[in-house]
C-alpha cells in the first residue's frame, strides 16, 4: 500500500471538509481488524475511499471490502484513490442508496463499519444484523453526533438524527445477543460483537 499517497488523501479531504474517519477513530478500528483478521468487510458510506482503504491492510490474504456509497462525484474520487494506492483488487464499491442496496445484499461479512445517514443508523443495523457473521462486529461511527445524542438536544433540524442514533444505541446495548461499547473517540464510535450461538 503506497502510504504517501493515503497521507495525500487524507489532506486533501482535510482541506476540502470532506468527512472521513478521525484518527484516534480509526486507531480503534485498527487494533479491531488486527485481530479479527476479516475476509469480507461491508462499510455504509465510502465517501472518497479513505476510510476502506485503510482497512484493506488487515484483510485476509484474497479478502473483499463492499462499500456503498450515492454521491456520483464522491465515487469517482474514490475509484482515483483507491487506484493511486494499489487497493484497487480488495474494494468493490456500489453505487446507489444503501437504503436500496442493502436488502439485495446477501453476502456474510466479518465486520460491518456504519459511517452514512444519521437518521438511517437503525435501518443499517438490521441490515448489519442479518449479514454479520457469528462473531462478527458491527462498527457505527460519529454515533454520538457532537455530544447530541447524551444531551437533552432537541434541536428540530438535527432531531430526526438524534432520535435514530438513540434508537440505534438502545438497539445495540439492549439487544441480548449484542454485546456493545461505546467510545468517546472522533464523534463517538459503537463497537458491537454478535453473540449468536
Amino acid at each position: 500500500m503506497n502510504k504517501e499517497e493515503l497521507e495525500k488523501i487524507k489532506q486533501k479531504a482535510l482541506d476540502e471538509h470532506i468527512p472521513i474517519i478521525m484518527d484516534d477513530t480509526l486507531e480503534v478500528v485498527d487494533k479491531i481488524l488486527k485481530e479479527i483478521k476479516p475476509k469480507k468487510i461491508l462499510e455504509i458510506g465510502t465517501a472518497v475511499g479513505y476510510s476502506a482503504i485503510c482497512f484493506s491492510e488487515y484483510l485476509q490474504e484474497g479478502g473483499k471490502i463492499d462499500t456503498i456509497e450515492r454521491d456520483e462525484e464522491r465515487i469517482e474520487e474514490a475509484k482515483v484513490n483507491i487506484k493511486k494506492v494499489g487497493v484497487e483488487d480488495k474494494i468493490n464499491i456500489y453505487t446507489g442508496d444503501a437504503v436500496e442496496i442493502l436488502p439485495t445484499l446477501n453476502e456474510k461479512y466479518d465486520v460491518v463499519f456504519i459511517d452514512a445517514a444519521k437518521g438511517k443508523y437503525p435501518f443499517f443495523l438490521n441490515q448489519a444484523l442479518r449479514m454479520i457473521n457469528k462473531n462478527g462486529v458491527i462498527l457505527a461511527d460519529n454515533i454520538l453526533y457532537k455530544g447530541y445524542v447524551m444531551s437533552d438536544y432537541n434541536k428540530h433540524k438535527q432531531r430526526t438524527a438524534v432520535r435514530n442514533l438513540r434508537e440505534y444505541i438502545k438497539e445495540v446495548t439492549e439487544n441480548p445477543n449484542i454485546q456493545t461499547e461505546i467510545l468517546e473517540v472522533g464523534d463517538g464510535l459503537a463497537i458491537s460483537k454478535i453473540k449468536i450461538s
